[in-house]
C-alpha cells in the first residue's frame, strides 16, 4: 500500500475539512495535524521537519478512519478521547460535554473568591467530565470540592479524570442538582449547567449534534436548571459564600435578576474571550 506524504496527508485533509464543514483554513490544518500526530504517535514539531516522509501505514489507517469520521462532524476530542482546560488533560466521550477555553472563566473567578484557608468547602454541580471541580480541586489543594452529577455514566469520567491527575481533595456524588446535597453548606458554589434553549437552532450545528442532549437544554427557553440552581443556593452556602453560574451570552442580564431575587449581594458578570456576558456571580449576605 502506497501512502501519502505526511505533507500532502495534512494538506488534502485539511481541504477536505473546510469543504464539509465550513471551517477556516487554519483550524481545518491545525485539526488534521492532531490527529495525524496522534494516529502515528509524533509530535507535532517532528511532523512538520519530515512533512515529505510517507505516512506509515499503521498510521495511515487510523487517521484515513479518525478523519472519515471528523468528516461527518465527530468533534475531534471525542475521537482523541481527551481535550486540554486549564492546563490538564481530561479524558471526554460522548457522555460528557466537551470542556470549552471559554469555561476556563468559570473556574478563575471561582479561585478569585475562594478562600485559601484550609477546609473551605466547593460544590460543583453538573460536573460532566469534572474539567472545573478538578481545576479548582488542583488550584487549591486546602479546599475539598464535592462534585456531583444526574448521570452515573458522566461521573465515572470525572473520577477516571480526577485518579489520573492524582487529585486526592475531590469527592463525587450522583444528584439531581439539588437531591444528595441534604444540609451541607459550602464556601462556593459553581456550575456550568445545561442553558441552551430547546429549540434553539445551534442544537444542529457543529460539535453540540454529538454532545449529550441533557448536558445542553434547559426548557423552552435555556433558564430552567439556572433557576433551579439559584432558587436553592442560598440554603447551601455559608454567609458570605459565593455561586458563581456559567450561561449563555445573551443571559447574563436574566441571570443577574435572578440572582437579585434569590437576595444575592454584590451580583456581577464577566466577559468571556470573545467578549460576551457568560459568567455571573452573586454573594450571600452575612
Amino acid at each position: 500500500m502506497i501512502t501519502p506524504t505526511f505533507a500532502v496527508c495534512l494538506h488534502h485533509g485539511a481541504q477536505r475539512l473546510q469543504q464539509a464543514l465550513g471551517l477556516e483554513w487554519a483550524l481545518a490544518r491545525f485539526e488534521c495535524g492532531l490527529l495525524l500526530t496522534r494516529a502515528c504517535g509524533v509530535e507535532r514539531s517532528w511532523l512538520l521537519a519530515h512533512g515529505e516522509e510517507s505516512v506509515p501505514q499503521s498510521g495511515w489507517l487510523v487517521y484515513d478512519a479518525w478523519l472519515s469520521r471528523r468528516l461527518l462532524g465527530e468533534p475531534v476530542a471525542y475521537l482523541l478521547g481527551e481535550r486540554e482546560f486549564y492546563g490538564h488533560v481530561f479524558e471526554v466521550n460522548a457522555h460528557v460535554l466537551i470542556p470549552r477555553p471559554d469555561t476556563e472563566l468559570l473556574v478563575e473567578q471561582s479561585l478569585a473568591v475562594l478562600p485559601f484557608e484550609a477546609g473551605t468547602r466547593v460544590l460543583d454541580l453538573g460536573t460532566g467530565s469534572g474539567a472545573v471541580a478538578i481545576s479548582i480541586a488542583i488550584a487549591r489543594p486546602a479546599a475539598h470540592v464535592l462534585a456531583v452529577d444526574f448521570s452515573a455514566a458522566a461521573l465515572q469520567v470525572a473520577q477516571q479524570n480526577a485518579r489520573r491527575l492524582k487529585t486526592v481533595n475531590i469527592d463525587f456524588a450522583v444528584s439531581d442538582w439539588w437531591q444528595a446535597i441534604t444540609d451541607q453548606l459550602f464556601d462556593v458554589i459553581v456550575s456550568n449547567p445545561p442553558y441552551v434553549a430547546a429549540q434553539d437552532m445551534h442544537l444542529q450545528q457543529g460539535d453540540v449534534r454529538f454532545e449529550p442532549l441533557s448536558a445542553l437544554v434547559a426548557g423552552e427557553d435555556g433558564l430552567d436548571d439556572l433557576r433551579t440552581i439559584i432558587q436553592r443556593a442560598p440554603l447551601h452556602l455559608k454567609p458570605k459564600g459565593y455561586v458563581l453560574l456559567e450561561h449563555g451570552y445573551e443571559q447574563g442580564e436574566t441571570v443577574r435578576m435572578l440572582l437579585r431575587q434569590a437576595g444575592f449581594l454584590h451580583v456581577a458578570t464577566y466577559r468571556d474571550l470573545a467578549g460576551n456576558e457568560r459568567v455571573s456571580v452573586g454573594r450571600r449576605p452575612a
